[in-house]
């Protein structure tokens, strides 16, 4: 079996980070974890559970990500981030496929399941969404974007059946804490790119984006965490439109 490199990211995730080590020890001949500075226990816990563990102050996803995989001993990266799970079936499936003499693929995508409010959501647009995670480093890397970062490789990309369990929410209140700096980030971008957006729209974005979560993606399937999901996913889509309108009139 080649020798799997797996690099985590990480900022004050003492509450997570054993969680996502403990699921991937057996299958990983490293663990690499980028601290971006953290000031909680989360470097002497990776320290403890025999991490290499690198400090270094965050400057954007995709950069931090590939700063992390650049870190690595081995070709074969998998990449996590320190929220997520790796599920049982996937670590079989895994030692299966790099059992073979010869891996053919660039990289394997990967279905990520979002945990939310202690359920696992089946609808909503919040599952089966699939990620390139397992990669060949010869074949490719991270985009070196500040969010919405991604893995891009040339040559063949397989999917694997097993999933990854992203915990990506504490409660409401880190789920409107994150969805206050990823709207940021995004009008940022916005307006980087010249994007403009009338007023009208953000009212419309609103309950447009909720219908869409809630009905049309079936979000009531999953009770009263598939609401809140919605209900949150629809300020995300508004809110980061309002930023930008806000944000290009700030600089006129």
């Amino acid at each position: 079996m080649p020798d799997i490199s797996v690099v985590i990211i990480a900022y004050n995730e003492e509450q997570n980070i054993q969680r996502c080590i403990d699921s991937v020890k057996e299958i990983a001949s490293e663990i690499v974890v980028v601290d971006s500075q953290s000031t909680d226990r989360t470097a002497e816990i990776c320290r403890r559970l025999g991490c290499r563990v690198i400090s270094r102050e965050f400057d954007g996803y995709g950069t931090q990500k590939q700063f992390a995989v650049d870190q690595a001993l081995h070709n074969w990266i998998f990449s996590l981030d320190a929220d997520e799970v790796v599920s049982a079936e996937l670590r079989e499936e895994i030692r299966t496929h790099f059992s073979r003499p010869v891996i053919d693929e660039a990289g394997f995508e990967i279905c990520f399941s979002l945990v939310y409010m202690g359920r696992k959501l089946k609808h909503g647009g919040a599952g089966s969404d699939y990620h390139l995670r397992l990669f060949n480093r010869n074949n490719g890397g991270f985009t070196l974007v500040r969010v919405h970062e991604g893995v891009e490789v040339t040559g063949e990309v397989a999917r694997l059946r097993g999933e990854v369990l992203h915990y990506s929410y504490r409660d409401l209140a880190h789920h409107l804490e994150k969805i206050n700096y990823y709207t940021s980030r995004a009008a940022e971008s916005y307006v980087q790119r010249g994007k403009r957006f009338p007023k009208i729209w953000v009212i419309l974005k609103f309950p447009i984006s909720f219908l869409q979560f809630y009905c049309c993606k079936a979000g009531f399937l999953d009770g009263y965490p598939g609401f809140m999901w919605s209900l949150l996913g629809a300020l995300y889509a508004s809110l980061k439109i309002a930023k930008s309108i806000e944000l290009r009139e700030e600089r006129r």
